[in-house]
This record gives structure tokens, sequence and C-alpha cells, in this order.
């Protein structure tokens, strides 16, 4: 394969979590692209659309940012991800659709899940934190859409705008409920049931991992205790050998000097 397109594949090397999580939510951003350029929408679900867009860009171009600054050799960093960049460019409509390449790297990570399984468990943590950040973008993007189709232009129906429905869906999903905005069909309450599930689990996984944040030791705590163990019975045991080992000497020279006496 060419040196130009090594870009377009991903790496031998096993991704981390967060690389992933980028990767899922690029086939997110893809699909609301399409949605914005082929779909016959009205005025306020492709407002809200590009507000969603715009925020997933915000979160790419923080992601690439960071592992820059993190970045040993950012030449060779800026040179492996720059798709990243133009990808995360949210005001330029053309290079939006740079992210299609990114899909072929979700597709080539769906050839690899053994490989993925073993990062994913060393590193629960960050997969934990991967997980939950597409989840909460996930939800957010569907209940906003969905309940703002269902409502707009219902008789009596108060969730008529972008802002409103990204509103009520984030009000929803923490399950603060304040009641400004709310559903008023039926497919808007189906809608409002299943972002309040979903958000009562969100929370409980977020409290899980919490809890285990301030309790349980990292994992690199849990090695590095570890090999301190090991290095500790090492050391106990080359001392007992060394003890024996002086034991026998003596009782050696004790040996050569009854012989030699008897003699």
């Amino acid at each position: 394969m060419t040196t130009e397109k090594r870009w377009l594949i991903q790496p031998e090397t096993p991704p981390t979590p967060f690389q992933l999580a980028m990767m899922l939510l690029s086939l997110l951003s893809v699909v609301v692209v399409l949605v914005l350029t082929f779909g016959g929408l009205d005025g306020e679900t492709r407002r809200l659309l590009f507000f969603i867009d715009t925020s997933i860009c915000l979160i790419f171009m923080s992601h690439f940012f960071y592992g820059l600054f993190k970045a040993d050799e950012k030449m060779f960093y800026f040179k492996h991800h720059w798709i990243d960049l133009i990808a995360s460019i949210p005001a330029i409509e053309a290079l939006r659709m740079a992210r299609l390449f990114q899909i072929l790297r979700v597709v080539r990570l769906l050839r690899m899940t053994r490989s993925l399984i073993v990062p994913m468990i060393k590193q629960r943590r960050q997969a934990t934190l991967a997980s939950l950040l597409v989840a909460l973008i996930t939800i957010l993007t569907f209940a906003s859409v969905l309940v703002l189709i269902v409502e707009s232009g219902v008789e009596g129906a108060n969730i008529e705008t972008a802002e409103d429905a990204i509103w009520w869906a984030l009000v929803t999903i923490s399950t603060v409920g304040y009641g400004d905005y709310y559903p008023v069909t039926t497919a808007g309450h189906i809608i409002g049931g299943v972002v309040i599930v979903c958000g009562v689990s969100f929370f409980g996984v977020i409290s899980g991992y919490m809890a285990s944040v301030f309790v349980s030791p990292d994992e690199s705590e849990k090695l590095e205790t570890h090999s301190e163990e090991i290095r500790s019975e090492l050391h106990n045991s080359l001392a007992r050998m060394e003890a024996n080992q002086q034991m026998l000497l003596n009782e050696i020279a004790e040996l050569k000097k009854s012989i030699n006496k008897k003699d």
C-alpha cells in the first residue's frame, strides 16, 4: 500500500477506547450530514441537526488538539491525523464529507473485534467514559430530532424550535423534569419515556463509575503493587537461599575439619 493512503486505514496497534468513540461519533455525524444534505426537512429540524453536528465537530476538534498536545512527535501525529482536523471543521459543508474516510476505519475496526476486546478490558475506565460520551451524544441527537418532528405543528405543542428540543432532551435525560417543555402527542410521550429510562440507566453507570474511582485502586496502582510484592518475595527468597548456602558451606567446613583430625 502506498504511503499516501496510509491515513485511510487503521494502524496495526489496537485503538484506545476514546479513539474508537471518536470513530463511532464520526459514523453518527456522517448520518447527520447525509440527512442534512438529502433529507427534505423543515427549517427548525435542519437548524437542530446543524447544532448537533457542530457540537460533535467541537468534540472532534478538542480530541485532535488534545492528541496533538500529548504527542511526543507532533509532526508525525499531524501527518497521520490531518484528516481528523479537516473533518472537524463544521463551517465548510464540503469538508464534512471527509468523515466518510473515517468510516473506513470503523469498518476495519469491526473486522478487528478480537483485538479490540483486550484493550477494552485493560482500560475499563477509559472505555466507560468513552461509551458514556457516545451514548450521551446519540441519545440527545435522536431524542431531540424525533420529538421535534412529532411535536412540530401540533395544536397545543410547546416544542417547536431547535432550542426547545435540545433543552427538553437535556432536561429529560438528566431526569430533572422542569416541566417548561413537554410533549403533547402520544409519540412524544413514548419518546420521552424511552429517554427517561435511558437517562436513569445513564446516570446509574456514572454513579458506579465514580464509586469505582474512589473505592477501587487504579489498574496502574494494582500493577505497581503486584510488582512490588513480586520483588519483595524474590528478595526474601534470595536471602533465604544465601542463608542456606552459607549454612551448607559452614557444615562442609566443619566436616573437612573432622576428617583432617581423624587423619
